[in-house]
């Protein structure tokens, strides 16, 4: 039996759950869920790590006990593909079961059979000394179907999983005082309140006040792990349609301007109030890609809603976190204080008829631009001694390599559905130039890059030949229409497709 190496096992004592996601050297894709049944708390704790760093790097003293405890499993349920990572565990005379939230089926964690006839698929876990340094280490069997499957993402499912719970989930976002009063937008509506995930999404993308675009971002996504929604509803002829435009407050439409004007201001308030409209942005873009290209794609499985609403739900946390920051950093300076510009967006419009144009230039040339700029950003506040905003953004840049490791992914599937003659490096570069204005600029963090399954051969030497777009022409030589494009201009400052100006 192959084994992968999952981590060791002292890092996995913070949280009882984590997502994986494996890749093989075919670019075939995996994702899991990691269950850790016993606790990490009152373990042996090596008396050389400071006192508050003792849990992390617990020793367990009974390897086999703690065998049986860790539980690898497809992260999918096989009847109709919902989400596990909520899945309610049950212990059963002789075994130990993950019960779906969708209908209730359950599933052994070791064998993977269930009741129903069905089978989830499993992996054996073995925990094993190192050699060298004496720590347990994790490993898991390895998938079939592919060669030299490489580990990923390895993170928390969430904070409700966290060994010892924290005491609070996440602090509500910095309101500003511009924002306008909400007393009469309750987070679920009162009337004709959401039932379907597309139904969410739509009134997320509607919501303009930002505090309660993330309350709202983070109640939908629990209600659909843990199956209280009536469906995905990306199949229905009902299903709503997304605006041109998300909702933005009459306070923020009046602070959007050319991404000009705003580019050369880099004091830490002004960079930290740029990432946070950049992330608002990005929670929009989440929402935006499954209410828009769901309905249109009803082949889209199950696991492609799971990747976009985390991707959601780690927007809104990066939201929040930048937000927090800037109301200690300036509390004069509030989020909607200052201007902010709509790059992201007409990149969104421009890609709107597409969803492998919209996942090629939003997560594979956007958020991979992320993964180059972020260290520099990341050191900048390290030399000015915020180390308070160096760990905020070391948690953005892990998830955003996540992020464009998704975009990836679909990319990838969207590629394999057109057919198997269809090349995703060439399709890639196909989109960047109908689509994308100008070189895709290095020096590019290759590391994260090939990480994220992004490989040179996708982003060197390459540059987007779309053509400026004047109103009422119809179209460009590239043959994307004006009319969106026109929308957007109308409501917000003009902006060209190019790299979003992050700090």
């Amino acid at each position: 039996m192959e084994l992968l190496q999952i981590a060791h096992l002292r890092d996995l004592l913070s949280h009882f759950r984590y997502f994986i996601t494996l890749r093989s050297q075919e670019g075939h894709y995996h994702s899991l869920i990691l269950f850790r049944l016993s606790s990490g708390q009152g373990l042996e704790h090596d008396n050389d790590v400071p006192e508050q760093g003792q849990q992390a790097a617990a020793h367990v003293t009974e390897s086999l006990d703690n065998n049986r405890q860790i539980y690898v499993m497809e992260s999918t349920c096989p009847h109709l593909g919902a989400d596990l990572s909520h899945a309610e565990i049950e212990e059963c005379e002789t075994s130990v079961v993950a019960v779906c939230p969708w209908h209730r089926y359950d599933f052994d964690l070791k064998t993977g059979k269930s009741e129903t006839g069905l089978r989830a698929c499993t992996y054996a876990v073995e925990v094993r000394n190192d050699s060298e340094d004496g720590l347990e280490v994790v490993f898991m069997e390895a998938p079939d179907g592919g060669k030299n499957w490489r580990l990923i993402e390895l993170r928390p499912v969430s904070e409700e999983f966290a060994d010892p719970p924290p005491p609070v989930l996440m602090k509500k976002v910095s309101q500003s005082p511009l924002a306008e009063p909400r007393e009469d937008e309750p987070l679920v509506p009162t009337h004709d309140a959401p039932t379907t995930l597309m139904q969410w999404a739509v009134l997320i993308l509607n919501t303009p006040n930002p505090t309660l675009k993330v309350e709202r971002t983070r109640h939908a996504v629990q209600l659909f792990r843990t199956g209280k929604l009536a469906s995905i509803g990306h199949k229905s002829p009902n299903a709503p349609k997304p605006p041109d435009v998300p909702s933005r407050e009459e306070s923020f439409s009046r602070n959007t301007v050319d991404p000009a004007k705003v580019k050369n201001r880099k004091n830490r308030a002004v960079m930290l109030h740029a990432l946070a409209n950049i992330e608002q942005w990005a929670i929009d873009l989440a929402w935006d890609i499954m209410a828009r290209f769901g309905p249109s794609h009803p082949d889209l499985p199950p696991a492609f809603f799971s990747d976009f609403t985390k991707m959601a739900l780690d927007e809104s946390k990066h939201f929040s976190l930048l937000t927090s920051r800037l109301a200690a950093l300036s509390p004069s300076t509030p989020y909607g204080s200052m201007p902010v510009h709509a790059s992201l967006w007409e990149s969104a419009t421009v890609t709107s008829q597409s969803l492998r144009s919209r996942l090629a230039i939003i997560h594979l040339v956007h958020e991979a631009r992320g993964l180059d700029v972020n260290p520099g950003t990341i050191e900048r506040f390290r030399k000015a001694g915020d180390m308070d905003t160096v760990k905020v953004m070391e948690v953005i840049h892990a998830d955003e390599v996540t992020h464009v490791t998704s975009g990836h992914r679909w990319f990838t599937w969207v590629c394999t559905q057109e057919g198997q003659e269809v090349d995703p490096v060439e399709a890639f570069r196909e989109e960047v130039q109908k689509g994308w204005r100008g070189d895709v600029k290095g020096p590019f963090n290759v590391e994260d890059r090939e990480k994220a399954g992004l490989t040179p051969e996708f982003y060197e030497n390459l540059k987007g030949e779309m053509r400026v777009v004047e109103k009422g022409t119809g179209n460009t030589e590239t043959g994307h229409d004006d009319q969106n494009i026109s929308i957007l201009t109308d409501k917000m400052a003009t902006i060209t497709v190019e790299y979003d100006k992050r700090v």
